[in-house]
């Protein structure tokens, strides 16, 4: 997502904000987590999951450089924990910005409110989307549509990435995964390589 803030709202980040980086597969936000700061992504990609009760992973959706999590701006305003689980892709660096201020500048700072407000739509609009593909798409369709989605991602058709993380990301086995994987091998829509996949097609 684009968007410009105004000077006044740059100079009150970088007063009372602080930047934290993480490795990849390192755990940003958690489950269960009390929050208090919401995370401004300045580079890399962050992915949002939600977790059942038997522990496995669905992914709602992905945030690049200049988003923010809407599921935490949430659990913020409402002063819950959290219900997602924000896992690094990449290493990422993050703003951390302090509830207290969040809620300040959005009733004092349109440039501020504005960007809250877009954050907002853009992930609900990607979850519906996420709802889209699991009701109505087969899971050959999904795992395609996720594999274009991870060429978006990182501007490379070239993706490094195991077979078991793709299965995690789309709550099914590693198993179907290779499978539908080796399927669209045949239809020369990929290349299959050692963790990683040329897409052919996008």
């Amino acid at each position: 997502m684009s968007y410009l803030f105004d000077n006044e709202i740059i100079d009150s980040i970088a007063l009372v904000a602080s930047l934290k980086t993480y490795k990849k597969a390192d755990i940003i936000i958690d489950i269960g987590q009390d929050l208090n700061f919401i995370p401004l992504l300045v580079s890399g990609n962050i992915k949002v999951l939600r977790e059942d009760s038997h522990g496995d992973e669905l992914l709602l959706y992905v945030l690049e450089a200049g988003d923010t999590c809407a599921m935490s701006l949430t659990c913020c305003m409402s002063k819950s924990i959290s219900k997602i689980r924000a896992i690094a892709d990449e290493d990422v660096s993050v703003i951390m910005i302090p509830i207290a201020n969040m809620k300040l500048w959005f009733n004092s700072n349109e440039s501020w409110r504005s960007f809250i407000l877009q954050s907002y739509q853009v992930r609900f609009d990607e979850m519906l989307e996420t709802i889209d593909t699991l009701a109505f798409m087969k899971m050959d369709e999904r795992l395609f549509k996720y594999l274009t989605d991870q060429v978006k991602l990182s501007s490379s058709t070239s993706l490094e990435v195991t077979h078991q993380e793709i299965a995690e990301d789309l709550n099914t086995s590693r198993v179907v995964i290779s499978r539908l994987l080796k399927q669209l091998e045949r239809e020369n829509k990929i290349e299959l390589g050692r963790n990683k996949i040329l897409v052919l097609d996008f």
